[in-house]
Order: C-alpha cells, then structure tokens, then sequence
C-alpha cells in the first residue's frame, strides 16, 4: 500500500492480517491524493486536512517530495485535531502518535511523516506485520509485474491485495504469469457514535475510530470483530 496521511481504518485493516506489509513509496507522487491528505470529523462535519510539499517534476517519486519549508501548517494541523479529538473519550491514544510526529522538526520528507504516523499507530494497535518500503527493496518492473517482485524478494508467493486493485491484477494475468497465489481484502466500516455527528461519517481516519472507540475497540473494529 503506498503510505497516506492519516490512513482510514481499512488501511490497518489489511496489515492485521499480513506477515510482511509494504510501503508503495517508489511509485509516482499524486496531487490531490490521499499520500498527502485526509478526512477527520471536525465539530460533526468531515473536515479534509492536507499536507503541503514543496514543488516538484510531475513524474517526482513519492520517496522523493518534501514537506513544505514553511513549518506554519504543522501548528494548524496539530490545533485542528486537537480540537477535533482532544476531548473524545480516547482522543489522546489516537493523538499521541501524531502529534509527535508534526511536532519532530527533522523530519523533511512526506514518506517519513507518513510513515512515522503509521508504525506509531501500528505499534499501539499491536500489529505484528513485519514492514518494509519498497524503495529499500529495489525491485524494478511496473503495476503487476513490481508487485510480484517485491513478493519475490521477500521470499514469498502470497499476496493479499486491496479491493481497488483486483481488476488490473486480473487485466495482467498476475496469478498465471507470476506463478502468484492473489486474494482479495473485504473489509466494510462499521457505524459507531461519533461525537456531534447527526449521522455516522464513513471512512474518515483511523484516529476518529481510536478517538471513540479506544485502542483495544479500534483494534477489533480493524479486524471486523464486534466492539
């Protein structure tokens, strides 16, 4: 999966049930994409936070984009979510990694926020799944072809996809032509009472789970298990 910014819950959802999980960081950056942005509940409303990053080629490498040099949108993001979460019944478990990470100055490279939010939620969810960046791995290829080789360097035939990517994976013939054993994530949200939402707001970030639910809930709920 490539490494988004506050990822939603189906994200998790997907290393709970690997051995090895890879970060796609080799691939090329997107604009308006989820690599740099997300949705929170703000005041009972989805609220998009976007990160901002410095200019770039348009065929710039994910690994490659940087945070902008203007540090202001950190003290914005952290005072969004703290207003958004901090007074949630478990604001401050979903926080805590994030908070951390806007506040950590050195780090200048989109991958290693993302990143750094994502291992600390991982942590906290108790995920075993060994993770890797696909940048470090070195496999060339492209679409299918990467993903069968990084398999491949990691010593295995087993791959689990997300749904969204089932029909180019058929389209190239990924189970025949690289000898690969393919299944397909199925994960759907479910409601939960969300603080000042009229109605529930789907697939938002895994911190407005965690906010509600706790670590333990935010666990189970990753995992389709009833609260």
């Amino acid at each position: 999966m490539q490494p988004t910014y506050l990822p939603w819950a189906g994200y998790f959802n997907l290393m709970a049930q690997v051995d090895d999980f890879v970060f796609l960081d080799d691939v090329q950056f997107e604009r308006r994409s989820w690599q740099s942005r997300n949705r929170i509940l703000l005041d009972g409303h989805e609220h998009l936070l976007t990160v901002p990053v410095r200019k770039s080629a348009r065929d710039t490498r994910l690994d490659a984009i940087e945070l902008a040099s203007d540090d202001g949108w950190r003290d914005v993001h952290a005072r969004l979510l703290e207003a958004a979460y901090g007074r949630a019944p478990f604001g401050r478990e979903g926080l805590e990694p994030v908070l951390g990470a806007l506040a950590d100055r050195t780090i200048d490279k989109l991958v290693d926020l993302t990143v750094r939010i994502i291992e600390g939620w991982r942590s906290a969810l108790g995920l075993s799944a060994r993770t890797h960046r696909a940048s470090a791995l070195g496999c060339g290829g492209s679409r299918s072809e990467h993903l069968a080789l990084i398999c491949r360097a990691l010593g295995t035939r087993d791959y689990l996809s997300p749904a969204g990517s089932e029909a180019y994976l058929t389209e190239d013939r990924f189970i025949s032509r690289f000898n690969m054993h393919l299944s397909i994530q199925s994960f759907l949200p479910r409601p939960y009472t969300q603080m000042r939402a009229a109605q529930f707001v789907s697939h938002l970030s895994l911190l407005d789970v965690i906010a509600h639910l706790g670590m333990d809930g935010a666990n189970r709920y990753i995992r389709g298990e009833s609260a």
